[in-house]
């Protein structure tokens, strides 16, 4: 008899056919609770970031512009929602820095920052088993990070769980407060996302930092896969 998984995670056909330019990929570690041994190289990859930032805005990059149109497919003013990576850039554009928040989540919104794509971090064992980006039905209960519960609008794209919640609501442009990562997250999966000419370079590029700072951090081996519409689904 086939065990079970932990975690799964995948795209649903419609999202797929929606959005023939997504290349998606994720990232699951075990090991992760607590502070990271090491340094984490968060300076060299904001730097990065703030070196493409000179002299220009993160609305001009080519990996912010393709989630700008996919949130105009999708019915949202892209200049009122945006997709976490563009968040992030604009604050570092305007603050000089971003917040730091707990060593995992400044490793991502470093990464994310670096290469202007969105990584968001969900832990584990509180995804209900599994997610799946799917349109929502309109039922299904978000949670925001100030404890408030919502309902996403049906057709909207979230991170849905098997137990009717939603993880994240408008796909890249919030995460709810169901998985956020805490003091005592100890498993979590990552998933990257970019709609770009360049992406199916860069996703990779973007699993393989975050993998190289898990490893100097934490001393711990993350497993990565990349999705396609051919094999969507990813287990642990």
């Amino acid at each position: 008899m086939d065990e079970e998984p932990n975690m799964f995670f995948q795209h649903s056909p419609q999202v797929w056919a929606q959005h023939p330019s997504l290349v998606a990929g994720v990232l699951y570690v075990e090991g992760v609770a607590g502070k990271p041994r090491a340094e984490l190289p968060l300076a060299e990859l904001l730097g990065a970031a703030r070196r493409r930032l000179d002299g220009s805005t993160e609305a001009t990059f080519a990996e912010i512009q393709a989630w700008r149109r996919a949130f105009t497919r999708m019915g949202l003013a892209p200049t009122k929602y945006r997709c976490a990576a563009e968040s992030l850039l604009r604050r570092l554009r305007t603050a000089g820095d971003l917040p730091r928040v707990s060593p995992l989540v400044d490793l991502g919104n470093a990464v994310s920052a670096a290469y202007a794509v969105p990584v968001g971090i969900l832990d584990v064992d509180r995804c209900g088993g599994g997610i799946e980006v799917r349109p929502a039905r309109g039922d299904e209960r978000y949670l925001t990070f100030g404890g408030v519960e919502e309902h996403p609008e049906p057709g909207e794209v979230i991170f849905a769980d098997p137990l009717g919640r939603a993880h994240a609501r408008r796909w890249t442009n919030r995460q709810s407060g169901w998985s956020v990562v805490r003091d005592d997250t100890r498993t979590v999966l990552v998933v990257v996302e970019a709609m770009h000419h360049q992406a199916d370079r860069d996703v990779p590029a973007v699993l393989d930092a975050l993998a190289a700072g898990l490893r100097h951090g934490w001393g711990v081996s993350a497993r990565t896969s990349m999705l396609s519409p051919d094999a969507p689904r990813f287990e642990a």
